[in-house]
């Protein structure tokens, strides 16, 4: 036993790049995962075909939530069972487990990935990485329990005590994950209009998606009175403004569209749910192939922007929306600096945020171009169209998880595609790049500067 734990600490060891460490684990649990869900005791069938195991595997692990098979006709318990540990993992982040692992194998953590847990997880450098790691878990699991437990208490009824107790736990951790995966074919269709339903599952949907540290803050405000830092500050501004924000256009645009047969209590409960499950949660109470493309265009931005840092979510992040927000807004004001609450963002972080955002943006439309153009000429006026792919491929790349029905249409090339689009979406941009760089080294000199016109 001892021996085997040392070669997997020398092993781990020679990943000296953090984001190496990062991509690393995650493609060893979407490995594990495919292996699970290609073996006879996974489908009713008894088999699957190693691209339909595979994306199924990054979906769950990467949080996303589209599907190209039915989570509850085509999955056994035991396949259910697998995506839910896939979903649990990649919500919480492999190196939160791979820190709690070292701990319990008493081997010494690779500062690789402390670097690497620290930048995902934390503003601040961390002393103990092991117990804000399993302060982590706790606060995912005390929170996870109780969303199962109320929608168990309220689904017990329906569908009995052990089947309900099944479905609680299933939604309640890939609520909490914002993974949007389901056993019910139709997602959330059937609680249209149930109150409780909406309200419990959209509540755990915004806990996953603020991140752990806005929640340690407001922890501490509640208990100690303790200021929020401004990254709470900025977090919980963005994440309101977009939910009202997103509820009011979705409901201008599907009121009189869509929408128009349901009550208006209805009409505005699926505005907000969708406000809120856009932003990286993928559960829906309606079909949105009946949408609008305006509706879907309102959607797109939502899922670009995606949840907020060291969550459980994707996207860019609430809070790259909210720097690039505030460089505008200083400059039209005529600062150089990024201010904030009378505080000033570095300029690394802004430069960082930009980058996030205009090389996710192309990346993007690089991707979307391959899609366009592997689509036959003759499959253009069945759904296919411009906006329809984009929401797809925002979806897949914001770990969502909405869909407007291309998904279970996608052929083996263009799922191998949205494969790659979930786990970049996942790992974020940035990380999933320099994972494949060489070591980075610091420069010994530096260039002459000359201007450009902009």
């Amino acid at each position: 036993m001892k021996r085997g734990t040392d070669k997997m600490i020398r092993l781990l060891k020679v990943i000296t790049l953090p984001e190496r460490l990062v991509t690393g684990t995650f493609l060893l649990a979407i490995s594990v995962g495919t292996l699970l869900l290609k073996m006879p005791f996974s489908t009713n069938k008894g088999h699957i075909s190693l691209i339909d195991a595979l994306f199924t595997a990054t979906s769950a692990t990467c949080v996303t939530g589209l599907t190209v098979l039915d989570t509850g006709k085509d999955f056994t318990l035991i396949g259910q069972t697998v995506i839910l540990c896939l979903i649990q993992i990649g919500g919480l982040g492999t190196l939160t487990f791979s820190i709690l692992l070292f701990h319990i194998l008493k081997g010494n953590m690779p500062w690789s990935a402390k670097l690497a847990f620290e930048s995902a997880f934390t503003v601040n450098p961390l002393k103990d990485f092991y117990n804000y790691a399993k302060r982590i878990v706790t606060i995912a699991v005390v929170i996870e329990l109780l969303g199962m437990l109320a929608l168990w208490l309220y689904w017990k009824n329906f569908w009995g005590v052990t089947f309900s107790f099944f479905l609680a736990l299933f939604h309640s951790i890939s609520a909490f994950c914002n993974a949007g995966f389901s056993p019910f074919s139709d997602s959330l269709a059937k609680f249209r209009g149930d109150i409780f339903i909406n309200i419990t599952v959209c509540l755990l949907i915004i806990s996953g998606g603020i991140g752990f540290l806005v929640i340690d803050d407001m922890l501490k405000f509640i208990k100690k009175r303790q200021k929020l830092t401004l990254h709470s500050k900025v977090v919980l501004v963005t994440t309101f403004w977009l939910i009202v924000g997103g509820a009011v256009l979705l409901w201008l645009s599907e009121g009189g569209h869509a929408l128009k047969g349901l009550a208006l209590k209805e009409q505005v409960m699926v505005a907000l749910f969708h406000s809120i499950s856009a932003r990286t949660a993928g559960f829906s109470t309606f079909d949105l192939a009946s949408f609008r493309d305006a509706s879907l265009y309102i959607l797109v931005f939502l899922m670009f922007v995606g949840a907020s840092p060291g969550s459980c979510g994707g996207g860019i992040k609430t809070t790259n929306l909210a720097i690039l927000w505030f460089l505008i807004y200083n400059r039209l004001k005529g600062r150089v600096e990024t201010v904030a609450w009378r505080r000033t963002i570095p300029s690394e972080t802004v430069v960082r945020s930009l980058s996030i955002t205009i090389g996710s943006s192309l990346f993007l439309a690089f991707v979307l171009g391959l899609i366009l153009f592997s689509v036959p000429p003759a499959l253009e006026k069945e759904g296919w169209s411009f906006i329809r792919v984009l929401f797809e491929l925002t979806s897949a790349f914001g770990t969502v998880g909405l869909s407007v029905g291309l998904t279970q249409k996608l052929s083996d090339l263009q799922k191998l595609l949205f494969i790659i689009v979930m786990f970049v979406g996942r790992v974020g941009l940035i990380t999933a790049t320099f994972s494949l760089a060489r070591k980075r080294a610091e420069p010994l000199f530096r260039y002459a500067e000359e201007n450009i016109m902009v």
